[in-house]
């Protein structure tokens, strides 16, 4: 029986997320790293004010190419495109350390916790969007030790006539040996299939993971949510950490509730009807676990199964979100 469509994001980190947000008290700490910024601004800033850039069809345009030591603190970008669901299409990429493979690659709205292709706010700690759905914020701190390189694709139809990006980052002196790189992935089916465990995350290596973010879009006229959670770590046979519920892990009960708070959220529910769609959010793993996140894996990171069941898509962008 086809039931629904599963698109999710997820986001997996090695240093705890809580560390991009300082107290107050910190203020009055002198820090010796320096401010930087990468951003659209136009070059003639003296006197020019074109502070974006176009994106043709399967082009690909470099937002940052930073040299290290440091760490990314913030994103931020508007869109202005004519194409529907175009943040789905716009394709988000991150290189550490000039490595070949990116270690972020996801569609622009995923990545700042909204699937669809839609323009919804979203308000957490980690990722903030304003300005209804337009203006994204990632607050995630991603560190570098050699390089960092930021790129966005257009692979929709239609030129992306105005992109505005301003990327936040500190130069640094030095790292601490055991800092760890930010990664994110996508992941789809379209249709999922009943009966199988729907596998979010399959990792190898030492890490946190921070959360999931999934987008659901109905193909009959249920509650979708009943499936639980599982997460095996370290090649166990029998998972450590076992839900109640797909709610439940979302931090809700008895369904969902469109609202957005700094640990979790639904900034998307559509209802039970068939062809809505629903996009919870449980950053940083739902509840406050910032600090600290789940256990760090040894040999394996944590692997988690989402019902209702599928398999995931190899490709990284898909249509049916």
């Amino acid at each position: 029986m086809r039931l629904l469509a599963l698109a999710l994001t997820v986001l997996l980190v090695g240093v705890p997320s809580a560390s991009q947000l300082p107290s107050l008290q910190s203020l009055t700490q002198l820090r010796n790293d320096i401010p930087q910024r990468a951003s659209s601004s136009d070059a003639d800033w003296r006197n020019g004010n074109r502070d974006a850039r176009p994106i043709e069809p399967g082009e690909t345009l470099v937002l940052a190419d930073l040299k290290g030591p440091g760490k990314i603190t913030h994103i931020w970008c508007t869109v202005a495109a004519a194409e529907p669901q175009y943040s789905r299409l716009l394709v988000l990429r991150i290189y550490w350390d000039r490595e070949e493979h990116p270690s972020v690659e996801c569609p622009l709205g995923d990545f700042c916790a909204m699937g669809h292709g839609w323009d919804v706010s979203v308000g957490s700690l980690p990722v903030r969007v304003t300005a209804n759905g337009r203006a994204r914020n990632g607050y995630w701190v991603m560190p570098f030790r050699k390089s960092a390189r930021v790129t966005v694709t257009d692979e929709g139809r239609l030129p992306m006539r105005l992109f505005f990006y301003n990327i936040d980052w500190r130069q640094l002196r030095g790292l601490p040996r055991d800092t760890a790189h930010f990664h994110a992935m996508y992941r789809q089916e379209f249709p999922t299939a009943m009966g199988r465990n729907y596998l979010l995350a399959d990792i190898g290596g030492r890490g946190h993971y921070v959360g999931t973010m999934l987008s659901v879009r109905q193909l009959a006229s249920r509650w979708w949510g009943e499936g639980d959670e599982f997460f095996f770590i370290d090649g166990e046979s029998e998972p450590s950490l076992r839900g109640t519920g797909t709610e439940d892990y979302f931090g809700d009960a008895s369904g969902l509730s469109q609202q957005s708070v700094p640990f979790y959220g639904a900034p998307l529910v559509g209802g039970q009807a068939a062809g809505n769609r629903s996009t919870p959010v449980p950053l940083a793993d739902s509840r406050p676990r910032l600090v600290p996140t789940l256990p760090s894996a040894g040999d394996r990171a944590p692997r988690r199964g989402e019902q209702p069941r599928g398999r995931p898509s190899d490709r990284v962008r898909g249509a049916g979100g």
